[in-house]
């Protein structure tokens, strides 16, 4: 099979936001997880020429493309064109555990949400909706994120004071049965 680099690519590519396992990757080409790894290791190498946009990253054992730091500038300047565009649900939902609970790292976000927050991330820092805000003391340092005044003007709110209360969901009624 001549062809594995393209195909891990093309896989890649076609797996977005949540990135391809290493297992999956070997099953699907039907080749041995070592073989596998290497392949990902040569594409890894490949797109960390300077003439390439993108990057392919691991994450314990997940492989995914994201788009280099030095496209951040020009993300900016697209997301700004097209910001009259309404946010997605998952964007509004990332954007409120955010504004509720800043500081917050990228993997208590993802804890609440369930689903990973790296690409989240990433379009609204580059809508200036959020952005760092430290590191946490935490195993590893891991980036904090808090919402921007970018934010606030984009909600037309004064403070974070003005959000909404949240329901107390920890207190059970003791009168109430959930199962009748």
């Amino acid at each position: 099979m001549d062809n594995i680099k393209m195909i891990l690519e093309g896989l890649l590519f076609i797996c977005g936001d949540e990135g391809l396992s290493l297992e999956m990757a070997a099953n699907a080409l039907n080749i041995d997880i070592e073989t596998c790894e290497k392949e990902f290791d040569e594409l890894q190498v490949y797109y960390t020429n300077d003439d390439r946009g993108m990057e392919i990253v691991r994450y314990n054992n997940t492989y995914k493309f994201l788009s280099k730091a030095c496209i951040e500038t020009y993300a900016k300047n697209l997301f700004k064109q097209t910001k009259s565009n309404s946010l997605s649900q998952a964007a509004l939902e990332t954007l409120a555990i955010i504004a509720y609970k800043q500081p917050i790292t990228r993997v208590e976000i993802e804890e609440i949400r369930g689903v990973q927050a790296d690409m989240m991330l990433r379009k609204l820092q580059a809508f200036g909706l959020i952005k760092e805000a430290g590191r946490s003391e935490a195993a590893g340092r891991p980036i904090l994120y808090e919402v921007t005044d970018e934010f606030l003007d984009s909600f037309k709110l004064l403070s974070l004071d003005e959000l909404p209360e949240l329901p107390d969901f920890s207190k059970e009624d003791e009168n109430e049965e959930l199962f009748d």
